[in-house]
């Protein structure tokens, strides 16, 4: 029969397709319906996962611009160009201008030091301001007012009504700052705040050649048109970019977690393309005699084609609704751990996760099914009366594998995390079944019982296929292993960098005389402090007596912290806080300096450093370097000298301590008690903080759980599609008269090892890939996870026991004639 007639034949006119009912039938009741799994289960996750990481990432997002009250800040210490201001309108952002000064308030009774911020009415841009006056509250600033810090309130000894002084202009109080937006995470630029509007500015007088002024821009819009604006400006000295993702801690968090997202997003899609893979391989495998029966009739390879491509496409089309809706499902199961935290209205997915899941799967889809496919199509006619083992897929086939791979090259373009997982992944995977076949060779060797030995046997039989299902196995365990390593280290580093005992509260400026009566009223009301530390302002000035100011006009040196004032202190004992590097610590003649700093600049043990302090130079040997975690609230140092360099030096000093709910009346006593320390209350700051740890943490458990029940189905499909291809093998050895215990005892034996040695290898795998990625993708300090050693090999022990102990009854029946 020819190929025409065939086709015609199947597709006669005015009656339904013939062949889209068979293409229907085998859909359902061949072996194609577990490719429709696969698919759905990879569209469902990835868009349950993408959508939840499109809503947290927006609300991580929204949270961190709401701490800098906009999209985009430009800082500077002189006044913004109108220019900048224009351009920025002309690109259709809102613009709003603040100028922020220190300065002394005075009220009839009292005088303190405060933080100025002029502002205009439409400030905030982002986040909430919240002014209250009585019962009354506001959320924008008016000319004329004034408005004060909680705590200036005592310190000032004023009410609402009264007048204070700010520079020049005098002021009635408004009210008090209820919530600020934007706060400072550095304590040593913090004082309590005020606010004025911006019309008042010039009242004020603070604006005067030689002042320490800043200015900031605020901006809100698009973000390709903030990041148009930030290339069309050339920073000059001082100025500086401010967004979400490099103010302090919160950047921090956010970009951490982004990080875990995409990640975990990445290996949920590798674990579930390896089940797509496997459930083709299968049916490939189970309709080769149905396609060399096709071939031997007369059918030839374009009817096949077009008798496989519409079972793709009706596959693909259930998939991508069954897929939709369970991921639809999925995503609302997925929030319902973090409705406490999520805000109301939840913001919007947009159309991404429609368009990620279904592309995701079809490019996945496209090397997956279309290189079995192709073997598939290649089969030999004879295979119908003679099984064949094996034949080569054609080159081309090989190809497809480039339509993932360029998309991927593209979507990561260059994110190092991404390349440096995928690359691990795929040396390990090789590393893996080469040592798994090793150690399947070792255990060869051994003396062991008649099942164990034919189990080892038919391990050992068949080194591809048997490195290829250690492999997949091994790298199934561990990539879940690699999801909740990494989702417990992570959170590990944010609860050791903000623990629920920080400290909430500096106090700075505290002379000499005062340090030991303020530390004992400390102490005497049980408050939990850091150490106090003298505290001098100075600039690093030479590295081995070159000039620093030299190297940055070459060009030869560039960091922040040669721009301005830095904090030195001395003591005769590193802070516990700290972690001591390289060197020892000495208590004459030397420096200790902060691992960062020491890397940008250069420096190294035995270096010697130039400083300046109130015009008096002095230099220091360094004896050692620290590893400082700048984000524990806790006072931390670029250099800490042993006390000989500068206790000569005029000093204040500073502490740090935590302030629970039930001793808030203390801060205001501290205030009265000693008028001229500046008290910096970061309680607000810290609350916030911990609430968008609250939301990361929830989210991050909760990708984790979707990502560890990914590798999970991915173990289960494997140990299911290899149980089953045994099914043929074990029935003639029945039908041999090999008895049911010992076939029992031999699949027992045969998994059993596998999945043991699988264990230990993921668990192996695990470590290095989590410590690969601590390290230079998160670079957070390594840890040793001695649980994971004992965990993962039992958990692949149950999986095989669950599938066996399904399968074992119908594997055991003899083969009927």
């Amino acid at each position: 029969m020819t190929e025409m007639s065939e086709t015609s034949q199947l597709t006669l006119p005015g009656k339904p397709s013939l062949l889209l009912k068979w293409c229907w039938r085998e859909l359902w009741h061949g072996q194609l319906w577990p490719v429709a799994v696969a698919l759905t289960l990879i569209i469902g996750c990835v868009f349950a996962l993408s959508s939840l990481v499109v809503r947290v990432e927006k609300i991580m997002v929204d949270q961190g611009r709401s701490m800098i009250a906009a999209d985009l800040v430009f800082r500077s210490p002189n006044p913004i160009d109108d220019a900048v201001l224009e351009q920025a309108r002309t690109q259709g952002l809102t613009v709003s201008q603040q100028t922020r000064f220190g300065t002394m308030a005075f009220s009839e009774q009292q005088m303190q030091l405060v933080s100025a911020k002029a502002v205009e009415s439409d400030f905030p841009l982002r986040g909430e301001l919240i002014l209250k006056k009585g019962e009354d509250v506001q959320h924008q600033v008016r000319p004329g007012e004034l408005w004060l810090a909680e705590r200036l309130f005592s310190l000032l000894e004023v009410e609402p009504g009264d007048v204070v002084s700010i520079g020049d202009a005098e002021l009635k109080v408004s009210g008090r700052i209820v919530q600020e937006p934007e706060l400072s995470f550095n304590p040593f630029s913090q004082m309590p705040a005020v606010l004025i509007h911006s019309d008042d500015l010039d009242r004020t007088g603070a604006v005067q050649p030689g002042s320490r002024v800043q200015f900031r821009a605020y901006f809100v819009g698009p973000d390709e048109k903030l990041a148009q604006l930030q290339q069309g400006i050339t920073l000059e000295p001082g100025q500086r970019w401010i967004s979400e993702t490099s103010q302090g801690r919160t950047g921090d968090l956010i970009e951490r977690a982004r990080q875990y997202l995409s990640l975990t997003l990445i290996l949920v899609i590798l674990m579930a393309t390896a089940t797509l893979v496997l459930t083709c391989l299968h049916y490939t495998s189970t309709r080769i005699e149905t396609v060399a029966m096709m071939k031997s009739l007369g059918a030839g390879k374009a009817w096949l084609w077009r008798w496989l491509s519409r079972q793709l496409m009706m596959l693909f089309g259930i998939a991508a609704v069954a897929g939709l809706s369970l991921g639809w499902g999925l995503e609302f199961l997925l929030r319902l751990p973090l409705s406490d935290a999520l805000p109301d209205p939840l913001p919007g997915i947009g159309v991404t996760p429609f368009a990620v899941s279904l592309l995701v799967a079809l490019l996945v889809a496209i090397p997956g099914v279309g290189i079995s496919l192709l073997r598939l199509v290649d089969a030999p006619a004879i295979s119908v009366i003679q099984q064949q083992v094996d034949w080569p897929v054609k080159r081309r086939g090989y190809v497809l594998i480039l339509v993932p791979v360029v998309t991927a090259l593209f979507w990561f373009g260059s994110n190092t995390l991404m390349w440096l997982t995928l690359a691990g992944l795929s040396v390990l995977l090789v590393v893996l079944a080469i040592f798994g076949l090793l150690f399947v060779a070792l255990l060869r060797r051994g003396k062991w019982g008649a099942a164990v030995r034919l189990a080892l046997s038919r391990i050992g039989r068949s080194p591809m296929a048997t490195g290829a299902q250690l492999a997949a196995l091994t790298s199934s365990l561990m990539l879940l292993a690699v999801i909740w390593l990494l989702r417990t280290d992570l959170l590990a580093d944010w609860q050791q960098t903000l623990p629920a005992n920080a400290p909430n509260v500096f106090a700075l400026n505290i002379s000499p005389e005062q340090q030991e009566a303020y530390i004992s009223e400390l102490d005497r009301n049980q408050v939990v402090r850091s150490d106090s530390y003298p505290v001098v302002r100075g600039r690093l000035t030479a590295i081995n007596r070159q000039d620093v100011e030299a190297k940055k006009a070459s060009g030869e040196l560039s960091d922040e912290s040669l721009r301005r004032e830095l904090n030195f202190t001395w003591r005769k004992t590193m802070p516990v806080h700290n972690v001591l590097l390289e060197g020892d610590w000495h208590s004459q003649g030397g420096v200790s300096v902060e691992s960062g700093i020491a890397d940008r600049l250069g420096i190294g043990l035995g270096d010697e450093l130039t400083f300046n302090v109130n015009s008096q130079p002095f230099s220091a040997t360094v004896t050692s370097i620290r590893q400082v975690e700048w984000r524990n609230m806790r006072p931390n140092f670029y250099f800490i000298f042993t006390p000989d360099v500068m206790a000569e030096l005029p000093a204040t000093w500073l502490v740090s301590y935590r302030i629970e709910a039930e001793q808030n009346a203390l801060v205001n006593q501290l205030g009265r008690n000693f008028p001229t320390v500046t008290l910096l209350d970061l309680r607000i700051m810290a609350e916030r903080i911990q609430g968008i740890l609250q939301q990361v943490s929830l989210s991050l458990s909760v990708l984790a759980a979707l990502g560890v029940s990914s590798g999970l189905l991915l173990v289960l499909t494997l140990l299911r599609l290899s149980l089953s291809q045994r099914k043929e093998e074990l029935k003639l050895y029945r039908t041999l008269g090999a008895s049911r215990q010992r076939i029992s005892a031999t699949v027992w034996s045969e998994y059993g090892i596998m999945a043991l040695i699988a264990g230990i290898m993921a668990a192996a795998g695990a470590e290095a890939v989590v410590a690969a990625l601590v390290k230079w993708g998160f670079e957070l300090p390594l840890q040793w996870h001695p649980a994971l050693w004992l965990v993962v090999p039992l958990l692949s022990l149950l999986l095989v026991v669950i599938i066996i102990r399904s399968m074992i009854r119908q594997l055991l029946l003899p083969l009927r004639g």
